[in-house]
């Protein structure tokens, strides 16, 4: 009797999962198996090297978890009723805005790349503000997660913007949780951390910035020899911060660098860092590119709906804002 009852007992996370005890469960975090989906569609083999296991008991965990979520196919309907979950921080430019589809969205990668000085960063200081407000007024009443980098998150900036909106600049920093990462791995195990904020420390986390996503990659993996490895890394970590935005609605600003490649005789030389890899797991692509004065000139380069266009916006003392003709 009492084995019939475990065996109905549901299963909601890998700690249920037979065979998986604390230690397994571990390693399986470190390497990016945080749910029961993760678990669901990996190989065997896969778990049994990452978590020391035998393939047998891979092999129920993996069933265990299949059995226990829905992987099956649903109708188009069913995806649009899906899609109405979907909210959107304002970027504080309606042209911008219209641009976009309306705001960066939630359960979806928002990338914007271009030369220093283009706005990326005073982009993700203004939707770190933008999303602590109603939503009526363009935000998702939350808080953001801001990972740098680079060293370019400025607390004055945001203090600054705050005022500019006529919100209290105290409580505006407090909803902006800021962590510096050194390495291409400190910056994917704070990735891995944010879990832990939403779900241990209930904290209301509705937007995640990386400023920027590449930097420390690019630093770090030098030369051909090391570009596979490269790409891999930053691969897992744009699927770790999409399993976040999916799993918690959650909508993901990255900034991205980019380099001249002088080979290009047509077009534009400057091309974004990441290659192919973060071209295909981003899904929204932004060109930011300077103006005249504050102008700044966004050119939408990709999105699963939205065509192609640019937008006129600029970037003053007031923060993110139309600008004036």
């Amino acid at each position: 009797m009492v084995k019939k009852e475990e065996a109905q007992k549901k299963i909601e996370k890998i700690e249920d999962l037979p065979g998986i005890g604390q230690k397994t469960v571990e390693k399986l975090k470190e390497s990016g198996f945080s749910d029961l989906m993760s678990i669901a569609v990996a190989s065997p083999s896969t778990l049994a090297d990452i978590a020391e296991m035998t393939k047998s008991t891979a092999q129920k965990a993996i069933s265990a978890a299949r059995a226990n979520i829905d992987m099956g196919f649903k109708t188009g309907e069913d995806a649009l009723k899906e899609r109405e979950a979907v909210a959107k921080i304002s970027t504080g430019s309606i042209q911008l805005n219209e641009l976009i589809g309306g705001g960066v969205e939630t359960r979806s990668i928002f990338e914007a790349f271009g030369e220093f000085g283009s706005g990326k960063s005073q982009l993700g200081f203004q939707l770190a503000l933008n999303a602590q407000l109603p939503e009526s007024a363009g935000g998702l009443n939350g808080m953001a997660v801001f990972i740098d980098t680079e060293g370019t998150f400025r607390p004055e900036r945001i203090r600054q913007l705050a005022d500019a909106k006529g919100m209290d600049a105290d409580t505006a920093l407090k909803n902006i949780m800021v962590a510096r990462a050194y390495s291409s791995d400190h910056q994917m195990l704070l990735v891995d951390k944010i879990r832990d904020m939403i779900v241990v420390d209930k904290l209301p986390i509705k937007l995640i910035i990386v400023d920027s996503l590449t930097a420390l990659f690019r630093s770090e993996y030098i030369g051909r020899g090391t570009l596979a490895d490269r790409q891999q890394k930053i691969n897992r970590h744009m699927h770790d911060l999409q399993k976040l935005g999916d799993s918690f609605n959650i909508a993901i600003y990255v900034t991205n660098q980019v380099m001249a490649k002088p080979d290009i005789f047509f077009g534009n030389p400057t091309v974004a860092i990441g290659g192919h890899v973060l071209a295909h797991t981003s899904t929204y692509r932004v060109y930011l590119r300077k103006g005249k004065g504050s102008k700044r000139i966004a050119r939408l380069i990709d999105s699963p709906h939205l065509p192609d266009g640019e937008a006129v916006f600029a970037v003053t003392t007031q923060g993110v804002g139309d600008a004036e003709e």
